[in-house]
């Protein structure tokens, strides 16, 4: 992707800007090569070569969960609005709604401090 990460000018970017950039890029590119891994152990017959992809992909989701952890330790609205939503029981959208509120409350308290 290089430097086409940018919509705005560059060097009107602050660095934290630039870094928040920086870790998109690489939590996409993570979660790419986890489908890669996916879909490459879908149809590999080999079981030692199977072995090492999955191997592979793991550490890809440790990578997408590191870089996932640094993007919302910047961002404590999307941090909230996660926290509603990852790792909760009951239906996928009605918690989704449930964050998105959340996250706005969190917004507007962060706004008001």
């Amino acid at each position: 992707m290089g430097f086409d990460q940018y919509h705005e000018p560059v060097t009107e970017l602050s660095d934290s800007v630039r870094t928040f950039a920086r870790i998109i890029v690489s939590l996409t590119e993570e979660a790419e090569a986890i489908n890669w891994y996916e879909q490459r152990i879908s149809v590999e017959k080999n079981a030692d070569a199977r072995a090492i992809m999955q191997d592979s992909q793991e550490e890809e989701y440790k990578h997408f969960g590191m870089d996932l952890e640094f993007l919302l330790r910047e961002k404590p609205v999307w941090k909230a609005t996660l926290q509603r939503i990852l790792f909760q029981s009951g239906p996928i959208t009605e918690l989704g709604k449930q964050g998105e509120q959340q996250g706005e409350q969190e917004e507007q308290r962060e706004t008001k401090a």
